[in-house]
């Protein structure tokens, strides 16, 4: 499988003047090619193919408008033509309903704070033996290297993020590893007052970087909001909010790649619930639910899962894990949130609603997991008055304190 590894770059004062006209031109023959395609759709022409716009490419660089572009990497030009059919094919692909549906290709801005270009194989750039990045008419970039690459990478991706980052991402072809295997499973519940609930009563509580961050982020706004557009002042404040958000975003997905590679290789099987995201993101609770970063999470335990040899199993949204007690099975119906534990009107017993939850999403995957790893713990039952083996009438369900979902 192929995995993406990022890290730091720190070019000096030339080599991100070098960069920044990489980044120029690339969007520039990106528009280019975009604006020959959509000029041949209006007049009723057929699709311009890769090959022609490969070709005005080579012509243009001969004209005194666009001689410029030979001051980079042809290699670059050339995966920015690429980069313009993998958004038309992604476009025609959600037509088709073969993909999610995407909008069409747009222009790109030299405004825009995410600038990148892709260097190949053949464009001979390549990691020095003092373990700088090689790139070519740029020259020996440093880079922070956290950690060795698996294997000889075949791409490398130059990216400027919003905060003025320069980072590197390697395409590196990987094995599956195998560690130890494990009897083990576990479904986990995932929510907002904590962040995963394991099947076996494990409580992860929800780190919440974002509204730790809140008040260093308002000040930064404020001070962006107060500074004239289009001084140097508000570009300064602009970088300084991204930078903020960006700490945030690592911090966050710091959080992720530790927990979920915890949980992929201590059990072997997983389980969990696919939740509607986008749904849950347009109510009240919108700002703790992206905080909180689900959809990322599931997706690194599905590609750890694949690396590490695992089973990942995700349940139906509509499977009413809530619902159901995990010790009987009996369904008593939907609860509100701010109920916390509930006591079985069937068996008696008494759980947290968390851990039940999780309990059933494992249990609803098909995952031997026993009820006892719930903390069920066992009520009173009124003894059968009439025919043996009956259950008694539902009781009214019994809730317990707990702090709830903090207001928004």
């Amino acid at each position: 499988m192929q995995l993406r590894y990022s890290f730091r770059l720190y070019p000096g004062a030339g080599q991100r003047m070098a960069l920044e006209r990489a980044f120029g031109c690339a969007r520039v023959v990106f528009n280019d090619a975009l604006r020959a395609r959509e000029t041949a759709r209006a007049a009723g022409l057929p699709f311009i193919p890769s090959g022609e716009l490969s070709k005005q490419l080579t012509a243009s660089k001969k004209t005194p408008g666009r001689a410029w572009l030979a001051e980079v990497s042809s290699v670059v030009l050339q995966q920015s033509l690429r980069d313009l059919d993998t958004a038309y094919k992604n476009f025609f692909d959600g037509l088709k309903g073969k993909r999610p549906k995407t909008g069409p290709p747009r222009f790109k801005s030299r405004k825009d704070t995410r600038q990148s270009v892709r260097f190949t194989a053949n464009a001979g750039w390549k990691i020095t033996t003092g373990g700088r990045l090689r790139l070519p008419k740029v020259g020996d970039v440093p880079v922070r290297w956290s950690r060795s690459l698996p294997s000889t990478p075949s791409t490398v991706t130059v990216v400027k993020d919003s905060a003025g980052r320069y980072v590197a991402s390697f395409v590196v072809e990987t094995g599956p590893e195998t560690p130890p295997a494990t009897d083990s499973v576990v479904g986990i519940d995932l929510g907002l007052t904590h962040f995963a609930v394991l099947s076996d009563g494990t409580k992860i509580d929800s780190p919440r970087f974002l509204r730790r961050a809140g008040k260093k982020l308002k000040k930064a706004q404020q001070d962006l909001s107060r500074k004239a557009k289009g001084s140097k002042n508000r570009a300064k404040a602009r970088v300084r909010v991204a930078r903020a958000h960006a700490r945030t975003v690592d911090a966050r997905r710091e959080f992720h790649h530790q927990l979920s590679t915890k949980l992929i290789r201590e059990n072997q099987a997983v389980a969990v619930e696919d939740l509607a995201v986008k749904g849950l993101a347009r109510t009240r609770l919108a700002k703790s639910v992206r905080d909180a970063g689900w959809s990322a999470f599931t997706t690194m335990l599905e590609y750890k899962a694949a690396k590490y040899g695992r089973t990942l199993i995700r349940i139906g949204r509509f499977e009413p894990t809530s619902q159901m007690c995990s010790q009987c099975g009996v369904k008593d119906g939907p609860k509100p949130l701010h109920v916390c534990t509930w006591t079985c009107g069937a068996c008696g017993a008494h759980l947290d609603r968390d851990i039940n939850a999780a309990v059933n999403i494992a249990k609803a995957a098909g995952l031997a997991v026993s009820a006892c790893g719930a903390r069920v713990r066992p009520g009173l039952l009124p003894a059968q008055r009439e025919e043996t083996g009956t259950h008694p009438k539902p009781q009214p369900v019994t809730t317990g304190r707990q702090a709830g979902i903090p207001a928004l």
